[in-house]
């Protein structure tokens, strides 16, 4: 195998690109979520890459506009359709032998494919979407739980002896505890316009899909909320936090990466 490194033009700007070669005519595209490089937290889309080529399915990673080594504006997800776009292009001119094109995201990068209905690709691979608005709130900050997430919590705190131990014990702050339950008996919120964008623009894409969520992420589980659980696309990976790091998660996320790969 061979990893190659070259860049490709997104409207003026020059983005750098990372090609793990294999013979396969199916391609994976990586889109980096957040403000992340290419190589992905703790080197993850980049170790990632590997292993699915070494499977036989070549793989394309870049950094968007102002990211990493790419030059432009960072604008951020909600812009990144032209440069995913871009990306698709670049990946079929160095790798010719391509006839069909997977994409994988993970977190904003899920959601910028489901904003763009999928465009140029065959398949996707979409992993704990990003649901909320406003536009600025911050990855460094923990998404606020909702009250369905928040009732869940609390139904199993409340089955666990040592919790009810712990208020009695006075461990527990009565005035937070009153507080967190009347958010958990609050009304259920409606899904965000950033969410509803993302169901009506999947909506418009007819090829496979998959819809990963790990289960220790506040993500991906706020997602489910206002998702169709019984969606047979939908898998939740119980132990798996945000990033897929736990040795079974990461096992668990490829594995399912190569079975949408092996179907495409």
């Amino acid at each position: 195998m061979t990893r190659r490194h070259f860049t490709f033009p997104c409207h003026g700007s020059l983005l750098a690109g990372t090609l793990d070669e294999a013979r396969g005519t199916t391609g994976l595209v990586i889109v980096s979520g957040g403000n992340e490089v290419r190589s992905g937290p703790w080197s993850g889309q980049a170790l990632l890459a590997d292993r699915i080529a070494a499977a036989g399915f070549p793989v394309f990673r870049f950094d968007r506009r102002g990211v990493g080594d790419s030059e432009g504006v960072n604008l951020g997800f909600r812009s990144n359709g032209d440069d995913i776009d871009a990306a698709g292009q670049a990946f079929r001119a160095e790798a010719p032998n391509l006839a069909r094109l997977v994409a994988f995201g993970n977190c904003d990068a899920a959601s910028a494919l489901m904003l763009t209905a999928g465009k140029g690709f065959d398949a996707l691979v979409l992993a704990n979407p990003w649901p909320f608005d406003p536009a600025g709130l911050s990855f460094e900050a923990s998404p606020t739980m909702t009250p369905q997430r928040l009732r869940g919590h609390y139904l199993r705190r409340l089955a666990d002896p040592r919790a009810w131990l712990r208020l009695l014990s006075g461990k527990v702050a009565i005035s937070g505890f009153a507080s967190s339950l009347r958010d958990a008996v609050a009304a259920d919120a409606p899904p965000s316009r950033l969410h509803q964008a993302m169901t009506a623009g999947l909506a418009e894409f007819a090829g496979p899909v998959a819809l990963l969520v790990a289960g220790r992420d506040r993500t991906g589980l706020a997602f489910l909320d206002h998702w169709n659980r019984a969606d047979p696309r939908m898998e939740l990976c119980p132990g798996a936090t945000h990033s897929f790091v736990e040795t079974d998660a990461r096992l668990w996320l490829e594995d399912r990466i190569l079975a949408v790969l092996r179907a495409a």
